[in-house]
């Protein structure tokens, strides 16, 4: 079932927040966001101010996709942390929520969004440069927080990140492919056998740490809110980092905008050794041995995560069907990439 045969109810879900949100009244209109693919997500106009809701999407679901209560408790515990999050105020459970799934409803943030990570928006070079720049704060000061500390010791399996993400989304994406497509089951096989030996390092991960999940303030490059926590969880710091540098890589033009091909240097962007370097500096780290199993890793796991999506299209519960067959293409060119990666550094 879509999403658009499964519309919510505004007086339903009114009457509902009225009584589990302090403050709520008036719920004019629900605005579904056309961005995004996984968790369908719709601005809340209300007399008492704007809130954005968060859902499962509608039908079969994959096990253990989609799961909006573990955006809701890792936002909450990062409050008061140097990390910028929306500020949650409710969840509802599936057996007791209004709409037929679980959601959970947030402060709306008011900012910018930069969906081109070339920054033509921006004034100068050196706004770009901060820009960066305070991607690369965030990331570190995310990957430096005490996750025990802030109640998130028991959100993940500490250790053995990458043998266990490797075969999660090999078994994912095998769920989910329409014919086996020989770049992805050479890579599920190479990474399997190729884990770093560093698996055992530990932090909060985003899992989808990328410009477009990040609000920025209207008046500095300063970032306000970090959004799409689906894919958090108790990991390896270097999973996120190697999956924002996919962008360095990834052509300008396609399903994802990303840096390849264009001159950064006189974009005011670092490049991908300078960005990582700074990384480094900020978390304390002499430098990065196995660099390239983590690109590679990155671009299988977003192959099959997009190849997931594409299914939910095929099954009738893509959040933006348009975007999804535009994702399906990109498979091919991610995993012909990761064993470019992998080819380029034997």
């Amino acid at each position: 079932m879509s999403e658009a045969a499964d519309p919510i109810d505004p007086a339903t879900l009114g009457s509902y927040l009225e009584g589990a949100i302090q403050g709520f009244h008036g719920l004019k209109q629900i605005v579904k966001f056309e961005a995004g693919q996984s968790n369908p997500t719709y601005r809340l106009d209300a007399e008492s101010g704007t809130y954005v809701l968060r859902a499962k999407p509608s039908g079969k679901l994959l096990k253990s996709a989609h799961q909006v209560d573990r955006e809701f408790r890792v936002m909450r515990a990062l409050a008061g942390t140097p990390v910028p999050v929306p500020r949650v105020l409710h969840l509802a459970p599936e057996t007791d929520s209004p709409i037929g799934r679980m959601f959970f409803v947030m402060e709306h943030v008011d900012g910018r969004i930069f969906w081109d990570p070339a920054l033509p928006d921006a004034a100068e070079n050196a706004v770009r440069t901060s820009i960066y720049d305070a991607m690369n704060t965030v990331l570190a000061d995310l990957h430096s927080v005490d996750f025990g500390a802030v109640g998130l010791g028991d959100f993940g399996r500490p250790g053995s990140y990458f043998a266990r993400q490797v075969l999660r989304w090999a078994e994912q994406y095998r769920q989910s492919r329409p014919e086996p497509l020989e770049d992805m089951d050479f890579l599920a096989d190479w990474l399997e056998h190729n884990l770093p030996s560093g698996d055992g390092e530990t932090a909060i991960v985003h899992g989808d740490f990328r410009m477009d999940n990040l609000i920025f303030g209207r008046d500095q490059p300063e970032i306000v809110a970090v959004l799409d926590w689906e894919l958090s969880t108790l990991g390896h710091p270097l999973a996120d980092l190697a999956y924002q540098c996919m962008q360095w890589r990834l052509p300008h033009r396609g399903a994802f905008k990303g840096l390849g091909g264009l001159d950064r240097t006189a974009l005011g962007i670092p490049t991908e050794a300078q960005y990582v370097a700074r990384y480094c500096d900020r978390r304390g780290l002499k430098g990065i041995d196995d660099w390239p199993f983590y690109l590679a890793f990155s671009f299988f796991r977003l192959a099959a995560i997009l190849q997931g999506v594409f299914m939910r299209y095929v099954e009738g519960n893509a959040s933006n069907p348009d975007q999804a067959k535009l994702y399906a293409r990109s498979v091919p060119l991610l995993a012909k990439m990761a064993v470019e990666v992998i080819r380029e550094a034997d």
